[in-house]
């Protein structure tokens, strides 16, 4: 009863120095980060772009910046806990008293499991809101008007005569209650020539309706096949319809900056009147509506980057493209990333003590700092190269994300090994 009672007491020491230790090293890494990021985002301050600004974009970063030094974090923090205890010799009477190394490594890694858990929690509940903030603190007006994220689909329209046309459709926001932001198109004729560009500023769904005159895919959420498109309503719509065959050529030379972004449609009437042939006609109307394949939940998951994504819409993203037959490399290294990230940080730990039980127990704490500093570098870029390797050769992510992560584990408890 009395050993029992010794093991609970030495458990609960181990457990609250690790706990602390992990604690402190997570914020100072933390606090050091948020610092060097404010300063180098005061080169960016203009007039469209404060002080105060600059100070929000990071405060709306920092749940980003405490998940990526989480893992790093933790194996400083392990490595600081664990060498205080063998500075004064705590751990030798540890051992004397017959505490095997591998429960003291089990003890070490309990503290951690909590910092496991806050970074899934924020990973899951917080980073999309505060990643989306952040971007819409950034964003402005120089802003590219044309990017190549967002969500892009190509309607095929079939009119009451026969003929075939087809339109181009952009849209770079969405959020998940059906609300998207500036709506793009591109309308194109059976020869593919360009025969109108128009711009909306947002639009809302229209819940309940829908357009049964086109068979689209199957839809994730509902896994059957689908012959409903979906509707939204646009809001001040500006459309420019070309008027003559040569009307693409001329037209694209009233803006200089039409050329990457046509749909800006800042063609003025009185510049179009000044050509003896009209070749072009501004048109404006302040509600139009269009159909898109998909539900409003799955046009948030694709005007979303993948860091942006909780884990359950990373997963539901990866189920989306399954059933489109489509792949996206980058979404699944996130989401690899992001779901594997608990055995980052306990890979890590386990590395730690092996720092403090290996080949280094005979050093002194600031070495073993030095190297769990250098090892949690090395740590850190290997994941990413091996990051780039998936998405340059199309390897299994999966693959990819778990390949740092034994690494580090077989590491860790293979020096572990020798000394016990």
């Amino acid at each position: 009863m009395k050993a029992v009672r010794s093991g609970q007491i030495l458990s609960r020491y181990v457990k609250k120095n690790a706990f602390f230790a992990i604690l402190g090293a997570v914020i100072a890494l933390w606090g050091l980060q948020l610092l060097f990021s404010y300063l180098a985002e005061l080169d960016e301050v203009s007039d469209s772009y404060s002080y105060w600004q600059a100070l929000q974009y990071i405060g709306y970063r920092s749940p980003q910046f405490l998940v990526q030094f989480t893992p790093t974090g933790a194996l400083l923090g392990a490595v600081v806990g664990l060498g205080l205890l063998a500075n004064k010799s705590e751990l030798v009477v540890m051992r004397a008293a017959g505490v095997s190394i591998y429960r003291i490594v089990l003890w070490v890694l309990q503290p951690a499991l909590l910092f496991v858990l806050l970074s899934l929690a924020i990973n899951q509940f917080v980073l999309p809101l505060s990643n989306q903030k952040a971007h819409q603190i950034q964003q402005t007006d120089s802003a590219p008007l044309a990017t190549v994220s967002g969500y892009w689909t190509v309607q095929n329209n079939t009119s009451d005569e026969g003929e075939v046309s087809s339109d181009v459709v952009f849209i770079d926001y969405a959020d998940e209650k059906g609300n998207i932001g500036e709506v793009k198109r591109w309308h194109l004729d059976a020869a593919n020539n360009l025969t109108a560009v128009s711009k909306a500023t947002d639009g809302y769904y229209i819940d309940g309706h829908a357009d049964p005159k086109h068979t689209v895919a199957a839809n994730v959420h509902n896994n059957t096949s689908a012959e409903t498109q979906y509707q939204w309503q646009l809001n001040n719509l500006t459309q420019l319809q070309l008027l003559s065959p040569q009307a693409d050529l001329r037209a694209s030379t009233l803006n200089s900056n039409a050329t990457s972004d046509i749909t800006n449609v800042a063609i003025s009437d009185a510049s179009i009147m000044t050509h003896a042939v009209p070749i072009a006609q501004l048109k404006r109307e302040r509600q139009v509506n269009i159909t898109l394949p998909i539900a409003p939940s799955s046009v948030y998951l694709l005007t979303r980057p993948p860091n942006d994504l909780s884990l359950t819409q990373l997963v539901e993203y990866y189920r989306y493209s399954q059933h489109q037959g489509t792949r996206s490399l980058e979404h699944e290294l996130t989401l690899w990333k992001k779901l594997l990230s608990p055995f980052s940080i306990l890979s890590l730990v386990i590395v730690a003590c092996s720092f403090v039980f290996g080949s280094l127990r005979s050093h002194s704490l600031g070495l073993r700092i030095v190297v769990a500093l250098l090892f949690g570098l090395l740590f850190s870029y290997l994941q990413d190269l091996t990051g780039f390797v998936s998405l340059a050769t199309g390897v299994s992510p999966l693959l990819m994300v778990l390949l740092p992560i034994i690494v580090s584990t077989l590491l860790g408890l293979y020096l572990i090994k020798r000394q016990s």
